[in-house]
Protein backbone atom coordinates (compact mmCIF):
# COMPACT_ATOMS: atom_id res chain seq x y z
CA UNK A 1 0.00 0.00 0.00
CA UNK A 2 2.83 2.37 0.91
CA UNK A 3 4.51 1.79 -2.46
CA UNK A 4 1.29 2.41 -4.36
CA UNK A 5 0.66 5.69 -2.51
CA UNK A 6 4.20 6.89 -3.27
CA UNK A 7 3.97 5.81 -6.92
CA UNK A 8 0.67 7.59 -7.51
CA UNK A 9 1.89 10.62 -5.55
CA UNK A 10 4.80 11.02 -7.96
CA UNK A 11 2.54 10.29 -10.94
CA UNK A 12 -0.23 12.78 -10.15
CA UNK A 13 2.19 15.50 -9.03
CA UNK A 14 4.09 15.04 -12.27
CA UNK A 15 0.92 15.32 -14.35
CA UNK A 16 -0.10 18.48 -12.51
CA UNK A 17 3.32 20.06 -13.08
CA UNK A 18 3.19 19.00 -16.73
CA UNK A 19 -0.06 20.91 -17.07
CA UNK A 20 1.60 23.92 -15.40
CA UNK A 21 4.52 23.74 -17.84
CA UNK A 22 2.18 23.55 -20.82
CA UNK A 23 0.07 26.46 -19.58
CA UNK A 24 3.16 28.60 -18.94
CA UNK A 25 4.44 27.96 -22.47
CA UNK A 26 1.04 28.83 -23.97
CA UNK A 27 1.36 32.31 -22.44
CA UNK A 28 4.29 33.01 -24.81
CA UNK A 29 3.14 30.76 -27.64
CA UNK A 30 4.27 33.23 -30.31
CA UNK A 31 7.83 31.99 -29.65
CA UNK A 32 6.77 28.46 -30.60
CA UNK A 33 5.45 25.48 -28.68
CA UNK A 34 6.18 21.78 -28.44
CA UNK A 35 4.80 20.03 -31.55
CA UNK A 36 1.93 18.41 -29.65
CA UNK A 37 0.93 21.73 -28.13
CA UNK A 38 1.17 23.41 -31.54
CA UNK A 39 -1.45 20.91 -32.68
CA UNK A 40 -3.65 21.43 -29.59
CA UNK A 41 -3.55 25.22 -29.92
CA UNK A 42 -4.24 24.99 -33.67
CA UNK A 43 -7.31 22.81 -33.05
CA UNK A 44 -8.48 25.24 -30.35
CA UNK A 45 -8.10 28.21 -32.70
CA UNK A 46 -9.88 26.43 -35.54
CA UNK A 47 -12.71 24.65 -33.74
CA UNK A 48 -13.12 26.15 -30.27
CA UNK A 49 -13.46 24.18 -27.01
CA UNK A 50 -10.23 24.66 -25.01
CA UNK A 51 -6.56 23.80 -25.36
CA UNK A 52 -6.87 21.26 -22.56
CA UNK A 53 -9.94 19.67 -24.14
CA UNK A 54 -8.04 19.11 -27.37
CA UNK A 55 -5.09 17.73 -25.42
CA UNK A 56 -7.45 15.17 -23.88
CA UNK A 57 -9.18 14.30 -27.16
CA UNK A 58 -5.90 13.91 -29.05
CA UNK A 59 -4.48 11.85 -26.18
CA UNK A 60 -7.49 9.51 -26.19
CA UNK A 61 -7.24 9.19 -29.98
CA UNK A 62 -3.66 7.98 -29.66
CA UNK A 63 -4.61 5.65 -26.82
CA UNK A 64 -7.03 4.03 -29.25
CA UNK A 65 -4.45 3.83 -32.04
CA UNK A 66 -1.82 2.39 -29.71
CA UNK A 67 -4.36 -0.11 -28.37
CA UNK A 68 -4.84 -1.44 -31.91
CA UNK A 69 -1.11 -1.44 -32.68
CA UNK A 70 0.36 -2.81 -29.46
CA UNK A 71 -1.69 -3.16 -26.28
CA UNK A 72 1.30 -3.72 -24.02
CA UNK A 73 1.90 0.04 -23.85
CA UNK A 74 -1.65 0.76 -22.63
CA UNK A 75 -2.58 0.64 -18.95
CA UNK A 76 -4.38 2.71 -16.32
CA UNK A 77 -1.59 5.29 -16.26
CA UNK A 78 -1.96 5.87 -20.00
CA UNK A 79 -5.65 6.72 -19.63
CA UNK A 80 -5.04 8.92 -16.57
CA UNK A 81 -2.32 10.78 -18.46
CA UNK A 82 -4.63 11.40 -21.41
CA UNK A 83 -7.51 12.50 -19.17
CA UNK A 84 -5.72 14.75 -16.67
CA UNK A 85 -2.96 16.80 -18.31
CA UNK A 86 -5.48 18.74 -20.44
CA UNK A 87 -7.71 19.75 -17.50
CA UNK A 88 -4.63 20.70 -15.45
CA UNK A 89 -3.48 22.92 -18.34
CA UNK A 90 -6.89 24.58 -18.57
CA UNK A 91 -6.99 25.05 -14.79
CA UNK A 92 -3.67 26.90 -14.67
CA UNK A 93 -4.67 29.06 -17.63
CA UNK A 94 -8.00 29.85 -15.94
CA UNK A 95 -6.40 30.78 -12.60
CA UNK A 96 -4.73 33.74 -14.33
CA UNK A 97 -1.55 33.97 -12.25
CA UNK A 98 0.87 33.02 -15.03
CA UNK A 99 2.97 35.80 -16.61
CA UNK A 100 1.52 37.34 -19.75
CA UNK A 101 3.57 37.79 -22.91
CA UNK A 102 5.51 41.06 -22.84
CA UNK A 103 7.17 40.68 -26.27
CA UNK A 104 10.49 41.42 -24.60
CA UNK A 105 13.44 39.13 -23.69
CA UNK A 106 11.51 38.27 -20.50
CA UNK A 107 9.30 36.01 -22.62
CA UNK A 108 12.31 33.81 -23.36
CA UNK A 109 12.81 33.41 -19.62
CA UNK A 110 9.15 32.42 -19.26
CA UNK A 111 9.52 29.85 -22.02
CA UNK A 112 12.74 28.50 -20.48
CA UNK A 113 10.93 28.08 -17.14
CA UNK A 114 8.11 26.27 -18.94
CA UNK A 115 10.59 23.86 -20.54
CA UNK A 116 12.32 23.16 -17.23
CA UNK A 117 9.00 22.53 -15.48
CA UNK A 118 7.84 20.23 -18.28
CA UNK A 119 11.09 18.25 -18.26
CA UNK A 120 11.02 17.81 -14.48
CA UNK A 121 7.32 16.91 -14.59
CA UNK A 122 7.89 14.25 -17.26
CA UNK A 123 10.66 12.65 -15.22
CA UNK A 124 8.50 12.72 -12.10
CA UNK A 125 5.39 11.07 -13.53
CA UNK A 126 7.39 8.43 -15.41
CA UNK A 127 9.36 7.69 -12.22
CA UNK A 128 6.04 6.82 -10.58
CA UNK A 129 5.95 3.68 -12.77
CA UNK A 130 2.19 3.95 -13.23
CA UNK A 131 2.36 3.96 -17.04
CA UNK A 132 3.56 5.74 -20.16
CA UNK A 133 1.64 8.59 -21.71
CA UNK A 134 -0.54 7.98 -24.80
CA UNK A 135 1.87 9.78 -27.12
CA UNK A 136 4.86 7.90 -25.71
CA UNK A 137 3.03 4.61 -26.15
CA UNK A 138 2.24 5.51 -29.74
CA UNK A 139 5.87 6.40 -30.50
CA UNK A 140 7.07 3.14 -28.93
CA UNK A 141 4.55 1.24 -31.07
CA UNK A 142 5.78 3.06 -34.18
CA UNK A 143 9.36 2.23 -33.20
CA UNK A 144 8.56 -1.48 -33.06
CA UNK A 145 6.37 -1.52 -36.15
CA UNK A 146 8.85 0.38 -38.39
CA UNK A 147 12.01 -1.11 -36.80
CA UNK A 148 13.27 2.37 -35.90
CA UNK A 149 15.07 3.54 -32.81
CA UNK A 150 12.87 5.26 -30.23
CA UNK A 151 14.62 8.59 -30.84
CA UNK A 152 14.07 8.36 -34.60
CA UNK A 153 10.44 7.38 -34.21
CA UNK A 154 9.95 10.32 -31.84
CA UNK A 155 11.50 12.73 -34.35
CA UNK A 156 9.39 11.29 -37.17
CA UNK A 157 6.12 11.53 -35.25
CA UNK A 158 6.81 14.99 -33.84
CA UNK A 159 7.80 16.41 -37.24
CA UNK A 160 4.53 15.12 -38.72
CA UNK A 161 2.52 16.49 -35.78
CA UNK A 162 4.31 19.85 -36.04
CA UNK A 163 3.57 20.03 -39.77
CA UNK A 164 -0.12 19.30 -39.22
CA UNK A 165 -0.32 21.88 -36.43
CA UNK A 166 1.46 24.47 -38.58
CA UNK A 167 -0.86 23.86 -41.54
CA UNK A 168 -3.83 24.37 -39.20
CA UNK A 169 -2.38 27.72 -38.13
CA UNK A 170 -0.74 26.66 -34.86
CA UNK A 171 2.10 28.63 -33.21
CA UNK A 172 5.08 26.82 -34.75
CA UNK A 173 8.23 28.92 -34.54
CA UNK A 174 11.90 28.56 -33.74
CA UNK A 175 11.36 27.22 -30.21
CA UNK A 176 9.29 24.34 -31.59
CA UNK A 177 12.41 22.84 -33.15
CA UNK A 178 14.43 23.03 -29.91
CA UNK A 179 11.83 21.76 -27.46
CA UNK A 180 12.83 18.10 -27.54
CA UNK A 181 16.57 18.90 -27.53
CA UNK A 182 16.19 21.07 -24.42
CA UNK A 183 13.63 19.02 -22.50
CA UNK A 184 15.17 15.59 -23.09
CA UNK A 185 18.30 16.05 -20.89
CA UNK A 186 16.19 17.68 -18.16
CA UNK A 187 13.78 14.76 -18.36
CA UNK A 188 16.61 12.20 -18.14
CA UNK A 189 18.15 13.88 -15.08
CA UNK A 190 14.76 14.27 -13.38
CA UNK A 191 13.81 10.67 -14.10
CA UNK A 192 17.01 9.37 -12.49
CA UNK A 193 16.60 11.69 -9.49
CA UNK A 194 12.94 10.85 -8.84
CA UNK A 195 13.43 7.12 -9.36
CA UNK A 196 16.16 7.15 -6.70
CA UNK A 197 14.02 9.30 -4.40
CA UNK A 198 11.01 7.01 -4.92
CA UNK A 199 13.04 3.93 -4.00
CA UNK A 200 14.42 5.61 -0.88
CA UNK A 201 10.90 6.56 0.22
CA UNK A 202 9.59 3.04 -0.42
CA UNK A 203 12.46 1.39 1.45
CA UNK A 204 12.31 3.81 4.37
CA UNK A 205 10.99 2.25 7.54
CA UNK A 206 7.60 3.72 8.53
CA UNK A 207 7.58 5.66 11.79
CA UNK A 208 5.91 3.60 14.53
CA UNK A 209 3.45 5.29 16.83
Amino acid sequence: MREKVINYGFFFTGLMLFGLGNATAVQVKYLGLHPWEVLNVALFQQYGFSIGTWSTLVGLLFVGISWMMNRKYINIGTFLNALLIGPFTDLFLWLGFLPEATHTPLDYLTLACAMVITGIAGGMYVAGSVGAGPRDGFMLSISERLKLSVSRSRILVEVIVLAIGYLLGGPAFIASFFYTLIISPIFQYALKFFRNLRMRLIEQEPVKA
